[in-house]
């Protein structure tokens, strides 16, 4: 056993010995104040906790204290009635409190009593109970709340296991606190029947035994009797402080002197409203002037100076932040913040704020919602969040759209106006600035309010500014949809549908191929504006072929047959044929004799006169077309499709290329022209 513990079981060993062994005078001063200052420091350790549990032994150790001041009592209450004498010690206290009158003694003593009994002590005891089954009632939740941040992964297994121990120390704590407050009830109820029994037994023993005249005992014991109240009382006042301190003591992060002198002080407008209504009570009252007045000043001097440092605060608060800015800044992570890219953005002038801003009506990003909606149901992915500031480089009504920090498109907009586009046959009487539709190039002019309606009777196309953009945005991210789709974006999708299909998802990924296989194949079919919604089918078609090759290409042309519904549903309306240009076989057998075989798969390897006649031949057939207000459509066997569309994607991007396996049996098809050498 440590030394420290040895002279704990000592001490209180020695707390009931002096219940029965007579303590000499001396010794009894020297232990009185041993008694005050242990109470001293319980109060100031009570105070400067910034949780109960930081002072977990206070209700053992108020058991010991009150147990230490009961063998005080009983020793002094030995010494007055044996001898008569306390020390100096009990004599100080009682006769500097009653001050030559023994009522005034007796009156300061039993408001003591009184005071700890009724106000602090009972208090603290309900405040207590009251928590001790707040924190009983509270464990379950509390527990609850452990486990669910321990299954999420916010917390480790020992922090949570520390955690639970704190809410078990917790209600031991309170439960503890309930009972011992039972102690300092009984300690001064004790108190006041020690003091009966000074007086009454030391007027009877100082007259019958010693021979002293009756105000003779009476001065002598009342004296002693109040000094010997006062040395177990103040201290038992100071314990109890120190327990409704304790109990009722919320955690924060500072000391309760912090705490008081931070939240109150925090307030310097409130203490001009106290001094005026001393002021006007110095006035309007009977209280003198020169009481309220020096009181009133002072707060008011209070109040200037608390507002001071609450205005120095806040300035040193504002270089803190700017000088962690810049310490932000040098430090090497804020280059690494610089490197991140948004996937997309939408940069406008200053002149187009009030699209974004639904304090003048905007409804942009409304609109910007809607749109990921029509992209998640028509091409099957989740576009990334959408990036909207405003740009001051820009002119002030225009605006450009980014992905991945690379501007692919630009709009110019003028608020006020609409946008009309003409339905082929030009009306006269429809003027206004000439531009172009920006999602489509197509010819337009910009409109006021008055002419929207006499174009709308001529059959224009008339849009409104917030209608342009959004259309304009959602074109760009069907367009860019294949650089939007990367391989975390790819795991998503394979997750969500994990949910519902984990062996289809299991068979194929990693064993047949990886997500980075499939992200390519996906990357394929929205690059060509095939949606990929349906990724069960693509996934099964992929799981169905991928042990044969792991060509994206090749394994893109089986899924695209496999969509062939879809796809036949795309480019044709129920009911209606299918007008496309067919390629020829002149052109399909060069460029089938042009595809040569590598480690890395298969490529056109076509010369370059060749590939600009079929470029040529091609362009013209799609010309005819879109004049007579068709939509072109090219027409090829399987086996050369993915070549001849990596030949023309630079050039006729936009222009479908499918394949007979692509197309339903049931779609008529008209061959509007033929591409041949």
């Amino acid at each position: 056993m440590r030394v420290k513990d040895l002279l704990v079981l000592i001490g209180i060993i020695g707390i009931v010995l002096m219940m029965v062994v007579p303590i000499p005078i001396p010794l009894l001063d020297f232990l009185l104040i041993i008694n005050i200052s242990i109470a001293l420091m319980i109060i100031l350790v009570g105070m400067n906790t910034q949780e109960a549990l930081q002072f977990s032994i206070f209700p053992s150790l108020l058991l010991i204290t009150t147990l230490f001041r009961l063998a005080l009592n009983v020793s002094t209450t030995r010494n007055i009635l044996a001898h008569a004498e306390a020390g100096n010690v009990v004599r100080t206290f009682g006769s500097f409190v009653a001050a030559g009158n023994i009522v005034v003694g007796f009156v300061v003593f039993l408001i003591l009593v009184l005071v700890q009994f009724i106000v602090i002590t009972k208090g603290s005891e309900r405040v207590a109970e009251v928590a001790a089954r707040f924190t009983l009632d509270a464990m379950p939740g509390k527990q609850m709340s452990i486990d669910a941040d321990l299954n999420a992964g916010l917390i480790n297994e020992s922090q949570a296991r520390e955690r639970r121990q704190k809410i078990e120390r917790e209600a031991d704590f309170y439960g503890a606190m309930d009972g011992a407050s039972k102690f300092v009830k009984g300690d001064a109820i004790a108190g006041i029947i020690i003091l009966i029994i000074n007086l009454l037994g030391g007027f009877i023993i100082g007259m019958t035994m010693k021979g002293m005249s009756f105000q003779e005992a009476l001065e002598t014991f009342s004296i002693l009797t109040i000094g010997d109240g006062l040395v177990s009382q103040i201290p038992a006042l100071l314990i109890s402080t120190a327990a409704g301190i304790i109990v009722t003591r919320a955690s924060s992060e500072g000391n309760l002197g912090h705490d008081i002198t931070s939240q109150i002080t925090s307030q310097p407008k409130l203490l001009y409203i106290v001094s005026g209504t001393l002021v006007m009570l110095g006035i309007f009252t009977p209280i003198h002037w020169y009481t309220t007045f020096p009181i009133a000043g002072l707060l008011v001097f209070a109040a200037m100076k608390m507002q001071k440092n609450l205005e120095r605060q806040a300035i040193q608060e504002e270089q803190m932040v700017e000088e962690q800015q810049i310490e932000e800044v040098r430090s090497p992570e804020s280059v690494i913040s610089l490197l991140q890219v948004d996937p997309i953005e939408f940069e406008f002038g200053y002149g187009l704020i009030p699209l974004a801003d639904t304090g003048q009506g905007g409804d942009l990003l409304d609109r910007i919602i809607l749109i990921r909606r029509q992209c998640a149901l028509e091409l099957g992915i989740v576009v990334p969040v959408i990036r909207i500031r405003d740009n001051i480089q820009l002119r002030p009504n225009e605006y450009i759209i980014k992905i991945k920090g690379n501007t692919v498109a630009r709009g110019e907009l003028l608020l006020n106006h609409y946008l009309a586009m003409s339905p082929g046959i030009e009306d006269d009487s429809i003027s206004g600035i000439e531009t172009t539709e920006p999602a489509f190039g197509l010819p337009a002019i910009w409109i006021d309010e008055v002419t929207k309606e006499r174009a709308e009777l001529s059959g224009y196309t008339v849009v409104d500014p917030p209608s342009v953009v959004a259309t304009h945005l959602t074109e760009t991210i069907k367009k860019h949809s294949h650089e939007l789709l990367g391989r975390q974006e790819t795991k998503a999708l394979i997750e969500n549908v994990r949910e519902s299909y984990p062996a289809l998802v299991d068979d194929l990924i990693p064993s047949v191929l990886s997500i980075g296989d499939v992200q390519k194949v996906l990357a394929k079919l929205l690059k060509e504006k095939i949606s990929v919604r349906d990724l069960v089918t693509i996934l099964e078609t992929l799981a169905d072929y991928g042990s044969y090759t792991k060509d994206p290409e090749i394994l893109t042309e089986y899924v695209r047959q496999a969509l062939s519904r879809q796809i036949t549903l795309q480019f044709t309306t129920t009911g209606d044929s299918l007008k496309v240009i067919t390629v020829g076989p002149s052109v399909e057998k060069k460029i089938a004799d042009s595809v040569q075989q590598s480690d890395q798969g298969s490529y056109l390897a076509l010369d370059p006169s060749s590939s600009q006649i079929i470029y040529h031949r091609v362009s013209e057939q799609v010309s005819k077309l879109i004049q007579s207000g068709q939509q072109p459509v090219i027409l090829t066997s399987p086996t050369i499709r993915m070549y001849l569309r990596q030949l023309l994607e630079r050039t006729l991007q936009d222009i479908p290329v499918l394949s007979y396996s692509e197309l339903e049996p049931s779609v008529e098809i008209q061959s509007m022209g033929v591409v041949n050498l």
